[in-house]
């Protein structure tokens, strides 16, 4: 009884077929409705977290350069500090326009007062 597959070279070893793996969903991965709601309502009730004001504080001076080293110590290596920045500058831009219409510039968490 002789093998009839090679047992040395590229195609070496026992003949074995593969499993076939399930097709995969082409929205892996990708931001849903309901995950975007979320994450928009989470700013609104709990409003922005201490690294989040400390950013925006030094981008409200100007400091560009610091605002993301200090975002990236705390978020991550590159992409992700360059995307929370342009957030917060949003934020930022938001807070001025509705500052100059005279509605509230804050998130309703912020706006609590400390009396109720």
């Amino acid at each position: 009884m002789t093998l009839h597959y090679p047992i040395v070279g590229l195609n070496k070893g026992h003949k074995v077929t593969k499993n076939v793996n399930k097709p995969r969903h082409s929205h892996c991965r990708r931001l849903t409705k309901h995950t975007k709601f979320v994450w928009d309502m989470i700013p609104e009730v709990c409003g922005f977290t201490p690294n989040e004001w400390c950013g925006m504080e030094l981008l409200k001076v100007s400091k560009v350069k610091r605002a993301l080293k200090f975002i990236k110590k705390r978020v991550g290596t590159n992409i992700c500090p360059k995307r929370r920045q342009e957030e917060l500058n949003n934020i930022l831009t938001a807070m001025r326009k509705a500052a100059a219409k005279g509605l509230s510039p804050l998130p309703s968490a912020c706006n609590k007062s400390f009396a109720e």
